[in-house]
């Protein structure tokens, strides 16, 4: 592996010089605290302060190639949707990006991917891991699904069905009984609506029984995804990670994926919680770069 850059768009713009699996320089745009929100600036607007953070973070120097994660659907180096930053649907953001580059003077390819698919490579690559198999689930505003290694797929874990109750509707995307609307915090918010999050579980922690319920909920529903997930590809490593990965209860959660996974082959799955870190989704995109995929 040589010298790639890492982008990550989610609130903000992260670019990183990846050397191998260890992250260099890192610029963040907006600076934090600046009234700006990355959902209403426009496409091109957009395009433009990512090579301008590359360009700055680059310094000159000899780039091999670049990864950049986004959130929602992006497939062949096309955003195909994304909720948390609708201007960028239909975007053809690797090929526009490498051009845009190219005018920069760099000259190097260009590899699009979600950005729990950057976080997940992100783990398999700072654990000496990137040949085995793992997933990640990302709990935070929304809940983003990674996999690793990358195969073609949709992968939208967070829209997983989990319940078939009608009522059950707070998901961003307007779908029904998804993952997202019980675990997401748009979700908590519609559900407790004088309540943050957080706020939610420590009432649960001081024996509220409407949050307790909710608590016992929310570790079902992340149990149900990872079973559907166990169901579909087999058993492995599960990791946790997002600003809500706190919330976990890994006792809870194991209790719960245990009565929904019987089946001996499919016995054997494992969690773990990872510090939250925009840096491993900047190393993952980099280094899946740097493999093609």
């Amino acid at each position: 592996m040589g010298r790639s850059i890492g982008v990550l768009a989610t609130h903000y713009i992260w670019v990183g010089v990846v050397e191998g699996t260890q992250l260099g320089s890192v610029r963040m745009y907006p600076e934090p605290g600046a009234l700006l929100d990355l959902k209403s600036m426009p496409a091109d607007d957009f395009m433009a302060r990512i090579r301008e953070q590359i360009a700055l973070v680059r310094g000159g120097g000899p780039i091999d190639s670049v990864g950049v994660g986004l959130p929602g659907i992006v497939r062949d180096g096309v955003v195909d949707d994304s909720p948390n930053l609708g201007q960028l649907k239909g975007l053809h953001i690797a090929a526009q990006l490498a051009a845009g580059l190219r005018e920069d003077g760099l000259d190097a390819p260009v590899v699009a991917l979600n950005d729990a698919d950057a976080l997940a490579a992100g783990l398999a690559a700072t654990r000496g891991t990137l040949h085995d198999f793992l997933r990640v689930w990302y709990l935070g505003d929304g809940i983003g699904f990674g996999r690793y290694p990358r195969i073609a797929g949709v992968w939208e874990g967070g829209h997983t069905v989990i319940s078939l109750d009608p009522k059950e509707r707070f998901c961003g995307c307007g779908g029904e009984g998804h993952l997202e609307g019980i675990m997401g915090n748009r979700a908590m918010r519609l559900r407790f609506l004088d309540m943050e999050p957080e706020e939610v579980f420590a009432a649960a922690r001081q024996g509220d029984g409407r949050a307790q319920d909710f608590v016992k909920l929310w570790h079902r529903a992340l149990a149900a995804g990872t079973a559907t997930s166990i169901h579909l590809e087999g058993p492995g490593r599960f990791y946790i990670s997002g600003p809500n990965a706190d919330f976990v209860d890994l006792g809870l959660l194991g209790a719960y994926l245990q009565d929904m996974v019987k089946m001996s082959p499919l016995q054997g799955s494992f969690f773990e919680v990872v510090p939250t870190s925009h840096d491993l989704a900047l190393i993952g995109a980099a280094v899946s770069s740097t493999m093609r995929q």
